[in-house]
Parts: structure tokens; C-alpha cells; sequence
């Protein structure tokens, strides 16, 4: 997408987040995170939700700079919804005290795309609820000259935290917590989204 031509929306126009699935490990359990986050995206009247799925995109290393036919429509097929969204959520676990190598192939596949637009984050993992992954996330989003935003959701000891049916069993501090990260997405989603429209960035 070139952003020196940024279509102008209206000011009062759902903001569209993309919400990124950044597991693909077989029997993760990111599916479950990412489900609570949906029910408080889906019931906010001022948000529309796209949900890309590492593990569904299928990308190809980027490494490989010439990708084959196939691998190439995979690509083109994500460029477009990360092109439209405002605003991105990653849920992410924490590997080996980082982030998972199949977010950083799609970060690192497109550029303009993700530049001038906030970046939120829900982590799970042990301990740590994987805040170490966040913490090295937001450097990498910097570099893609994306803006995090500093509120995050973060479940730590996460699989005693969900029951069977994959709700939580004390949401209180963490609906309190989803509250406060989505107020301050949409706050640098809608200031973004019109400053682009005013100023098309070209970083």
C-alpha cells in the first residue's frame, strides 16, 4: 500500500483492528486468549475486528526474497487486510523468553502496512505471563515505525486461569484490563487514522 495516498475516512467510522494469532503451534492455546479478546472487541460498538491467524496465513520464511507462485498469493492475500486495518491487537505467548518465530515472519514480510498505527498486546505464558515477549515486541514495532501502546492484557499461569469452556474463571481484573487497553487504542487509532488522512506518512 502506498501511504502518500491514504483514503480519507470519517472521523466518527468504526475503527478496524486487526487482531493477530501469533501461535501456530499444534495444541496451543492461543485460540482461547484470542476468543476472550473477540467478546469484548465484538461488543464494542466502536471497533470492527479481522482476525489473522499466523498459523492459517502460512506464510513463507522471509528469508526466501523470491517466493514461489503459491507462497507469493499467501502474502498478497494478508497484505491487504493488515493494509486496512487502524489499529492492531497481538495475542502472543512467551518461547524461550520471546515471541514466537511465525509473528516475526509476518512482521518482518511488510513495512508500510504497519507504519503510523498503534499496536496493542494480550500475552500469556507462565510466570511471566509473557511480558518478556511484549517488552521485546514493542522494539521491534518501533523499528516498523508503529506505536505501542502502553496498556496490555497479560495472563500469567494461563491454562488455570480458563475453564473447559474457555472462559475465564475470575475475569474481573482482566476485563478491567481489556477495558483499559481498547480506550487507549482507540484513542491513538482515531488520532493516527486522521493524521494519516492529513498528513500521509512516508517513513
Amino acid at each position: 500500500m502506498d501511504l502518500t495516498t491514504v483514503p480519507t475516512t470519517p472521523a466518527t467510522a468504526p475503527l478496524k483492528v486487526a487482531v493477530i494469532l501469533a501461535s501456530n503451534r499444534e495444541g496451543r492455546f492461543a485460540p482461547v486468549v484470542a476468543d476472550w479478546l473477540l467478546t469484548h472487541t465484538g461488543a464494542h460498538p466502536d471497533i470492527e475486528t479481522d482476525l489473522i491467524d499466523v498459523a492459517e496465513a502460512d506464510l513463507p520464511t522471509a528469508i526466501s526474497f523470491r517466493p514461489a507462485p503459491d507462497a507469493q498469493a499467501r502474502l498478497d492475500a494478508v497484505a491487504p487486510r493488515l493494509a486496512a486495518a487502524d489499529a492492531f491487537v497481538v495475542v502472543t505467548p512467551e518461547y524461550n523468553h520471546s515471541y514466537p518465530a511465525p509473528l516475526k515472519n509476518l512482521i518482518d514480510w511488510y513495512r508500510d502496512e504497519w507504519q503510523a498505527k498503534p499496536v496493542g498486546f494480550v500475552s500469556y505464558g507462565g510466570v511471566s505471563g509473557g511480558l518478556r515477549a511484549v517488552e521485546h515486541l514493542r522494539q521491534v514495532f518501533a523499528e516498523q515505525h508503529a506505536v505501542s501502546v502502553r496498556e496490555t492484557v497479560s495472563f500469567h499461569n494461563a491454562g488455570a486461569l480458563f475453564d473447559e469452556r474457555g472462559r475465564l474463571r475470575d475475569p474481573e481484573g482482566s476485563d478491567a484490563a481489556a477495558k483499559a487497553l481498547l480506550d487507549q487504542l482507540l484513542w491513538w487509532g482515531r488520532a493516527l487514522r486522521g493524521a494519516r488522512a492529513a498528513h500521509p506518512y512516508a517513513g
